[in-house]
Parts: C-alpha cells; structure tokens; sequence
C-alpha cells in the first residue's frame, strides 16, 4: 500500500491523539508528544485540526506532523518505520514541494525524532541544523521531594490565573482565560493539570501545565513559565517539583520537556529539579533561496 498524507479534521484529531501517546517511551528520543498537540489546542479544535497532518498506509497512522507556526513543523514517526525508506522519501516529497499544502515556499523547519531517516535525506536535499535544544527527563521511580511553596491545582474557576502568570513570564504571550478553556475541551487534557505556584505572600509566580501520555509513559511540561518579576527566587525549581509530583500522581514513568540551549537559566532551574540533560537535538532548516 502506498503512504497516504491526510489532514484529520476535528473528528480524526482523537486517532492522531491515540497514535501519539502508543510511540511514547522511555528513553526515546525527543519527539512530538500528545501533549504539544493539547497545548496547541488553546487555538481551538478546527484550528488545531487545520494545523495536523498524518500519513497513514494500509489505513494505520505511520506518522504525524504538527505545524506549531506555519514555516515549522513538528514531526513524529512511529518507532519500527523511522527507516523506512518509503515512507521517508514520501515524507521528504511533501516537506518540500510547496503544493503538497504542508510547508510553503521560503524558508520552513522541520522538526524530527533524531533517529529517522528524514534527517538524513533532508541533509542531502541541502537543508541544515539550526540552533541546538536541550532535551531533559527526570525519572519518576520514587516520589518527587515537596516543593516547599503552595501549589494549587487550576480548575475553570482560576483560568485567568495560570494565563496571568504565563503572559507575565514569555514576552510574546497571547494566552488567556479563553483559550485555556479552549485548551482543558481538548482530547490530550484528560491527562493533564495545571498547577500555579504561590509565593509567601499569595501571590501567584509561577505555573506550568503537565501532559500525561498513559500510564508508563513519559509525562511532558508544556509549558512553564515563572513571573519575570519573581524570578531568581527558586519558583521555577519549585513548579518543576510540582510538575514531576503531578506526572507521577497519573502514573507517568518519567517527565520530560525540552528547551532551547541557549536558555542557560532554564536548563539550569530543570537540572535543580532533579531533570538529567540529554545530548542536544536540532531542527532541521531549508534556506529560502533554495529551490526544491
């Protein structure tokens, strides 16, 4: 049978969903993960559909893709065909040629687990590495140390909370209480919570949101974010704590997440969190004046 690319529509996300948790495992290596897609749903059901993309053969999903920006997407495969040559070279032919409407023409990444094929051919194909991230995981055999501060579980009512926090912590933040509402409606929230961190004086400081995968599973932080006006003072240790907690509570093997390299201060609050750093990974780039 031959590779076929589909978008999934609303009613297909579930099956794209299921397929993503199925390829979590320990040890992996750092790939799209159920939760990415449930933080993407912030946007909305139709507009995280809109953004997915899945090849299937012989009616099984073989791989998906996330378009997190529209120059850049977040790909996985699933783990027994990351060599396949079919279905790469099928993979390759619709990350490059602009009217298979998954990237568009000019300069787009592509993200992928750092095992496949992809890389290999996209290489010879004349793209490139971009910046280095660096990929964490923190195993979660025994329990979690407490934080030391107060943790709240954020529930509908304390919506505007976390996205209060999180606006306050990334610069180009659009999160709000709508779009978590639109986020906790998505299928990957089942298996996920939100948590805000308190300083001594009740203010909020910090939260994160945690993505369970099943039970056995690696858990994902996607994302976490500390108060730029509360910083350096052990909030972003303390939610991390809380994270790792939470994964363990729904039965996650281990927590992981993933952040750019050059982000110093974040590798350094997650390795004080008792994350171990894995070797770093790279998303692949084409330049624009290439012509595919």
């Amino acid at each position: 049978m031959t590779v076929v690319v589909g978008k999934p529509g609303v009613d297909g996300l579930g099956e794209a969903v299921g397929a993503l948790r199925e390829w979590q495992y320990d040890e992996a290596p750092m790939q799209l993960h159920p939760g990415d897609l449930g933080w993407f749903w912030r946007f909305g059901a139709e507009a995280t559909a809109a953004a997915v993309r899945t090849w299937s053969r012989d009616g099984r999903i073989l791989a998906v893709g996330l378009l997190d920006e529209p120059e850049l997407l977040r790909l996985t495969i699933a783990p027994g065909v990351r060599r396949d040559e079919e279905l790469t070279r099928r993979l390759v032919e619709d990350v490059t040629e602009p009217e298979r409407g998954v990237l568009p023409a000019g300069k787009v990444y592509v993200e992928a687990p750092q095992d496949a094929l992809i890389h290999d051919l996209l290489a010879e194909d004349g793209w490139h590495n971009d910046e280095p991230w660096t990929p964490l995981r923190r195993d979660l055999t025994e329990p979690v140390k407490d934080p030391g501060s107060r943790i709240e579980v954020i529930g509908p009512e304390q919506a505007h909370v976390q996205s209060a926090v999180l606006r306050a912590s990334f610069d180009r933040s659009t999160f709000t209480g709508e779009r978590w509402h639109a986020m906790a409606a998505g299928v990957p929230y089942a298996d996920a919570r939100c948590l805000v961190a308190y300083d001594d004086r009740g203010t909020a400081v910090a939260a994160v949101t945690v993505w369970s995968a099943g039970p056995g599973r690696p858990g994902l932080l996607e994302p976490m974010g500390v108060h730029r006006d509360h910083r350096r003072d052990g909030h972003g240790k303390a939610i991390t704590l809380a994270a790792a907690a939470a994964l363990r509570e729904l039965g996650s093997s281990c927590a992981i997440v993933c952040t750019p390299s050059a982000n110093v201060g974040a590798v350094a609050t997650y390795n004080s969190a008792g994350f171990r750093q894995l070797p770093e990974v790279r998303d692949l780039y084409r330049d624009a004046r290439i012509v595919m």
